[in-house]
């Protein structure tokens, strides 16, 4: 077993509360935190430097005691959270190992999508447990964030069974689904999420920049708002469409792919190529996108030859 307090315990569905640390009180890591609080644990110690991680603190922890050393908050914790950019995170890792501040039997958890512990090996060769627990969401910084993780799932990894109980448990605790993934597939599992999401904001947003120069084309006596028309006009389909290719998977594909009409996809292309003669640079290549995203879509139906035709020589 382990003197992890969080198992040191008689019934381990009631878990010991933990004196948590985060290092650092950006978005994900202060509703992670404060999903903690929610549960009992106390969040006594915080790494925030700049101001605005430290009004963060103020208003969403303001029972925590706010630090600008790293070393400082890991030495009051029996949960240390390391909330940081991923590309700081092994940078942060070894400044803690160096100062010794850790101490054996901590609980050390990244909340890095594309780690997993191998990044904490300095902390573990010095006693801690470590764990990456990687929620699923996209935070905006506002106390939405920490509901929104009662219903997130969570990646976790960790070395050994013993650090996979703990990651669940943690998870579990705050209403969470941990899913487990293996260290080796860490990068193909933040692949997947940054695919999925981050590049689903750059789609709509082309969507609506080209939606809403078409409105304003129409709108000659200004009783229309471009602005707001746009979204509003999307948000129904697009919102239509996730919930059912989440439901259905490949099955939901509808438009001019899926029923092979290669004449309505040259069409588009066309008309999206004379748009964007006249577009800021910025939004030239959604063109390409448009085209790109076609050929996956036209990967998950039996493409007819005219649309494949289409589709290869818009190259």
């Amino acid at each position: 077993m382990t003197d992890s307090p969080l198992l040191g315990v008689a019934d381990p569905s009631a878990p010991a509360r933990l004196a948590v640390g985060l290092v650092s009180a950006g978005r994900v890591g202060t509703a992670l935190a404060q999903a903690l609080e929610s549960v009992g644990h106390v969040v006594g110690a915080v790494l925030a430097r700049s101001d605005e991680s430290r009004e963060r603190a103020a208003l969403r922890l303001p029972d925590s005691e706010v630090f600008d050393n790293a070393a400082d908050v890991a030495a009051r914790s029996e949960l240390l959270i390391l909330a940081v950019p991923d590309d700081e995170l092994a940078a942060i890792v070894a400044e803690l190992a160096s100062s010794g501040a850790v101490r054996p039997g901590t609980i050390v958890a990244h909340v890095a999508g594309a780690h997993g512990t191998a990044v904490l090996d300095p902390l573990t060769e010095l006693g801690a447990l470590p764990l990456a627990l990687h929620p699923a969401m996209t935070f905006v910084g506002g106390p939405e964030d920490t509901e929104r993780l009662q219903s997130a799932c969570f990646a976790v990894t960790a070395a050994d069974e013993v650090g996979q109980t703990v990651g669940d448990s943690l998870v579990y605790e705050i209403g969470g689904q941990p899913v487990h993934i293996a260290e080796a597939d860490r990068t193909l599992y933040h692949a997947a999420l940054a695919h999925g999401a981050n590049h689903l904001v750059a789609l709509i947003s082309d969507a609506v920049t080209v939606l809403r120069s078409v409105i304003e084309r129409a709108d000659v006596d200004g009783t229309s708002s471009p602005l707001r028309s746009a979204p509003e006009m999307l948000a129904p389909l697009v919102t239509a469409a996730l919930a059912n290719v989440l439901e259905q998977g490949p099955s939901a594909l509808t438009g001019p792919v899926a029923r092979g009409d290669a004449d309505a996809v040259a069409a588009h292309l066309d008309a999206l190529r004379d748009w964007s003669a006249g577009a800021p640079a910025a939004d030239a290549t959604i063109v390409d996108a448009y085209l790109a995203q076609a050929r996956r879509a036209a990967a998950h139906v039996p493409a007819s030859p005219e649309l494949a035709r289409v589709l290869g020589e818009a190259s």
